[in-house]
Order: C-alpha cells, then structure tokens, then sequence
C-alpha cells in the first residue's frame, strides 16, 4: 500500500443505531462518498472523500449522520501550522496548482466587525419606519453637480438633462456568477429575485442565456477580458453594462472554464466552440492604460446610444483610490471595487488568501480621493466582498458606498453550504454545477423565493437602523462617516477608515 500522506478532512459519523439503510446519501452525494453493502445491508462511508458539504447530514431522515472537522494532531509549531503542511502535502502529490472556491477564510480583520453605528437619543429623536416614511430606494449613475429648474405655466420642471441611471428599491445588488460557473437554474433564481424586488442582478463574464432574456430589464451585463457573449444585442438588451477589469478573489489574473464543463447551453451562450476551455486573460488585449478605457467606455456607450450606465469593475488593491478616480475621469457612471473576500468559482489559493486588500479600507480610500478631488457626484461606487448582513451593508453606506453587490450571501440563501468546493462541479445543492442530476436539487421558484426573502429582511433591518439613527433616507447616510465609531483598531485604522474611535464625540 503507498504512503499516504494526505488526510481526510472531514469525518462521516453515522449513529448505527439510527441509520435505517435506506440509501438517502448514497444517491444523494455526489462524492461518492456513502456505498451501500448489499451482504451486510450497511452503509460505508469513505470519509477521504468527504467535502464538509453536509448534504446528507440534512436530509438523512433518522439523523443518523453527523459530520465534524478532523484536525490533524500535528507537532505544535508556530510558523508551520496544520494548513501549511497539508498543502504541501497536497501540492507534493499533484504538482499543481491549489484551488479553492469562495473568499478567503484567512483571519485577516474584519472591519465590519471593528466599526459601530450610531443612534439617536434625546436632542436628535430615532424615527419610527412602521409609522413614518424610510426612504432607501438608491439610484446608481453619474449625477449632476447642481440641478436647474425652470417654471412653466404653473409647473415646476426640472431643466438639468440627466444620464442613464438604475433605480433600485434596495441598496442592494446580486453580484456577477456567470452561466457555466453557477447552474442555469441558479442564475433563474437571482435573476427572478431582483425582477421581484426591483433590483438588479450582474450576468458575469459568461453571456445571457436565452432564458434569461426575459429579465433583462433587471439585468446588467459584463464585458470581460474573454468577451464571452458579447454583441451589440446583448449590450443593447441589458439595463446596464460593466467592464470586468479584475475581481476581489483573484486580483490580476483572469479566468478558465474547462473545456468538459462548456456544454452546448453554454456554449451558444459564450459563443464558443462546444467542450473547448473558456479562457479569460488576464489583462484585456485593447486595454492598457487609462485612454484605452475611456475608448471601451464610450465604444459602449454609443453602441447603446447613451442610454445605459457604463461601470467598471476593479479588484480592492493597494493603489485603488488614483486608480478608481482615473476610471471616474474616463468617463465611468459607476465604479465597482470587490475586496479580497469576495468569492469565486475557482481561484488560486496562494493569489486568493495573499494579494489585495479588505473593501472596508478601500471604500474609504476611494470615496475621500474622490470627494478631495470635486468629482465624487460624477460616479456611483458599489462595493463587493463579503457582505454577510444588513449591519455591513448599512456599514459600507456610511463609508460612502452607493449601494453592495451580495453574491456569496445570495447563494447561502439558495442553500450554499460554503464547502469551497465549487470548481469541482459537484456541487450537491444544484448551484456550482453544470450536471442535469445535480441541477435540479435547485428550484428556480424556491430559490427566488429565498432569496427574495433575504433582500425583504434586509431592506427591513436597514430602515430600522437608519430610522434609529434619526436619518429617514438613505441618501443622508451615503460618505456620513460621523456615524460610525471605530473600537479596537490602530489610528492609521481609523485615519485610513475616516471614522472616530468609539467615545469620541462629534
């Protein structure tokens, strides 16, 4: 027998005393990690295969099966800990590349968690948004610098053109999963969702499927560096475009669909040859310097006849506050910064968990470089990265963020278990997978359902913090940085973040 150096990291504990044999996460796992003896009519559980994805713990219907984390009892040792030694472990035996999927898990701070928010008391009384009026319908595009109204007769008309903008119901958006990294059924369901409750959900870099061609006024499509799908119908159809320059999980590197996953849906959808690997570059080919934005930008616009925003989207990097106003200058209605949390199919595991830094640091950085450059209200900024809840969401406003992208929190909803699994493709709830079986676990109606129930909680919680602030719209919370309060961070924290430490007063 070889040497086997790598370890199972989970383990199948089944309560034999409960487990009846009935087979459930045989079929269910994908993994092939259960198999059913027919001589002693017992199920086996090879645990090495095991992905933490806890399918059948949730659906084993005696609740038989409990699956824990096995942490290897290693040698106590400061710089080389468990993970470091089981990758290489790991890299030793394939001599690849380690992939992963999602953000990164790495306890790097989380400043959402460091940053509190105020509330009205006495000399500036909380509103009540049962009883009284909470405005949080956001509007993302360039906006003027002033407004001119003319009079008419006895009307009061607005004589300030304005461009292109989304109106959204929400603060919220549903984030780019391109169709052939997330399951057809998945898309239906974030596409749905923002139909239903009046916001907008991002194709990714993998085109427009047929299908979802019905919620296009929902939709904002991509241009990525792979140009997947892209012509002048399908920049025409959606509400909204956006140049995909780089993403939070892997900044500066593009991206790969293998070849055995482009089925013929998608591989009509990306306009490529059926079963041949989808490749984006790195770097866009026409793209290398500010200029050349500012051409793809305008490209775009007249070929939607200035009727649609045109946004960018960048990777939360070091010098991201000269680089987002660069992109403000050639001529963006919004721009998009993804932190480096932010999740993704696949991703290097090295790039993922090592390069870029947290949306909290960078939306603070942007945000102030544009307002100390007077051209702040030209654009609209939208954050990515790991948005886990309305407090984060209300968070980021304050920061001086227009609106978030959720979409590691939009698949949690459709039943996501975070195994970090997804450039596998056996995804066992139906979302990070292209196989007919698996795909439909996922019900589109269910899913919408879900997810609309998400956007509901959270639009809920964010008037109730915004009315427990004294502020009655949302617009009055957007770069109110008075509002938050830094505990337990440095001052170059704080400076960078643009906030007081808690007990400082106005």
């Amino acid at each position: 027998m070889p040497l086997k150096l790598n370890q199972s990291e989970f383990v199948v504990e089944r309560d034999l005393n409960k487990c009846i044999s009935c087979e459930v996460c045989v079929r269910q796992c994908s993994n092939d990690v259960h198999e059913f003896d027919a001589d002693d009519k017992t199920v086996l559980s090879e645990c090495s295969k095991c992905i933490g994805c806890h399918r059948c713990e949730s659906l084993c219907p005696t609740e038989a099966i409990t699956i824990r984390k096995k942490e290897a009892e290693f040698k106590e040792n400061s710089n080389w800990q468990p993970a470091h030694i089981k990758n290489i472990y790991r890299q030793a035996d394939s001599g690849g590349v380690l992939l992963t999927g999602m953000g990164s898990d790495k306890p790097h701070t989380v400043y959402w968690d460091h940053i509190l928010f105020n509330a009205a008391q006495v000399t500036n009384p909380s509103i009540d948004p049962l009883r009284e009026p909470m405005e949080i319908k956001t509007f993302i595009g360039a906006k003027p610098e002033s407004l001119e109204i003319e009079k008419i007769g006895d009307e009061f008309k607005l004589k300030t053109k304005l461009g292109p903008h989304l109106e959204l119901s929400t603060p919220i958006l549903i984030s780019a999963m391109s169709y052939g990294s997330i399951s057809l059924n998945a898309c239906k369901s974030l596409a749905s969702a923002a139909e239903a409750f009046g916001t907008f959900y991002n194709t990714g870099e993998g085109g427009m499927h047929k299908e979802l061609a019905r919620y296009a006024k929902n939709t904002i499509v991509q241009v990525a560096s792979g140009r997947f799908g892209v012509d002048r119908q399908y920049l025409r159809s959606a509400a909204a475009v956006e140049i995909k320059i780089g993403q939070g999980a892997k900044p500066g590197i593009g991206g790969h669909l293998p070849g055995e996953k482009v089925t013929a849906d998608i591989s009509g959808t990306r306009m490529i040859p059926q079963g041949s690997d989808a490749i984006s570059p790195a770097p866009h080919h026409d793209i290398y310097s500010i200029e050349d934005l500012a051409q793809l930008i305008f490209a775009i616009k007249e070929a939607t006849d200035y009727l649609k925003p045109v946004g960018v989207k960048v990777s939360a990097v070091h010098n991201i506050a000269p680089i987002a106003s660069g992109i403000v200058r050639a001529g963006a209605d919004f721009v998009s910064i993804d932190g480096f949390r932010g999740g993704t199919g696949a991703a290097p595991q090295a790039i993922r968990d090592n390069v870029g830094i947290p949306i909290e640091l960078a939306l603070a950085a942007v945000d102030t470089r544009l307002r100390e450059e007077g051209i702040r209200h030209k654009a609209a900024i939208i954050v990515a990265g790991s948005m886990r809840s309305s407090s984060d969401i209300i968070k980021a406003i304050a920061l001086g963020a227009d609106a978030v992208y959720i979409a590691t929190a939009a698949l949690i909803a459709l039943g996501c278990h975070l195994c970090q699994k997804c450039y596998t493709g056996k995804c066992n709830w139906g979302i990070a997978t292209q196989d007919p079986y698996l795909t439909k676990r996922l019900n589109p109606s269910i899913g919408t359902r879900k997810l609309s129930g998400l956007l509901r909680a959270w639009s809920l919680e964010i008037k109730e913090m915004l009315g427990g602030a004294g502020i009655n719209a949302i617009e009055s919370l957007r770069g109110n940085k008075e509002h938050l309060r830094g505990i337990n961070l440095s001052e170059t924290e704080l400076s960078i973040l643009g906030i007081k430490h808690a007990g400082q007063a106005w």
